[in-house]
C-alpha cells in the first residue's frame, strides 16, 4: 500500500461494500435496497435465513443488523436462544469483515467467543459491530478480532461475543 492509500480507502473498494451503497439509492430512502440486500446476504448464506436479518447500516468497520425476536428463536423459558444470539453476531461480524476486506484479501471466521450476559427483553434483537480502527491490509496473514453486542429492545447487550476472522491476501 502506498503512503497515498488509507486503510479506509481500500476497504471502501470492497464490492459488498459498494452493492451496499448502489442498493441506498433505491426508492423509500433505500428501505427496499436494504431489505433486497439482506435477501441476498441470506441467499449467499443460508443458514442466516433462521433468523431473518435485516441489515440497517453497513460501512467499513461497522454493521447494524436486526431481527424480530420470535417465537421460533426461543428456548425452553421463552427467552432468545443462545445459538439464534451467535448467529446474528456472526452475521453482524461477517457482513461487517465483506464490507471492510478489500478485494486483494479473503477471510474466514477462525474462532468465537461468547458471553450470555442476560436475558433478552421482548422486542427487537439488534446486532453491532464496530472496529476501532480499519486494519492495513498488506502482504502478511493476520487475525481480526471482531466485537459484536447482540442488544434488546431496552438497550442491554444481553450477549457479548468476540470472532476472529482470519485474513490472508488472496493468490494472485
Amino acid at each position: 500500500m502506498n503512503a497515498d492509500t488509507t486503510a479506509a480507502q481500500i476497504a471502501d473498494s470492497a464490492p459488498t461494500f459498494k452493492l451496499w451503497k448502489k442498493m441506498q439509492e433505491m426508492p423509500l430512502g433505500g428501505r427496499v435496497g436494504s431489505w433486497l440486500f439482506s435477501q441476498a446476504i441470506s441467499f449467499k448464506a443460508p443458514y442466516f435465513r433462521t433468523v431473518r436479518p435485516q441489515i440497517r447500516e453497513l460501512r467499513p468497520g461497522l454493521c447494524r443488523v436486526t431481527a424480530p425476536n420470535r417465537r421460533g428463536m426461543h428456548n425452553h423459558i421463552g427467552t432468545y436462544h443462545a445459538i439464534a444470539s451467535c448467529n446474528m453476531a456472526e452475521v453482524a461480524a461477517g457482513v461487517m469483515t465483506e464490507a471492510t476486506v478489500p478485494p486483494t484479501h479473503r477471510w474466514i471466521p477462525a474462532g468465537m467467543t461468547v458471553e450470555y450476559n442476560a436475558k433478552a427483553s421482548k422486542g427487537e434483537i439488534t446486532a453491532v459491530t464496530r472496529l476501532e480502527a480499519i486494519p492495513e491490509f498488506g502482504d502478511e496473514k493476520f487475525d481480526m478480532v471482531v466485537p459484536v453486542d447482540v442488544i434488546d429492545a431496552e438497550g442491554t447487550a444481553f450477549v457479548t461475543a468476540r470472532i476472529t476472522m482470519y485474513i490472508s491476501p488472496k493468490k494472485r
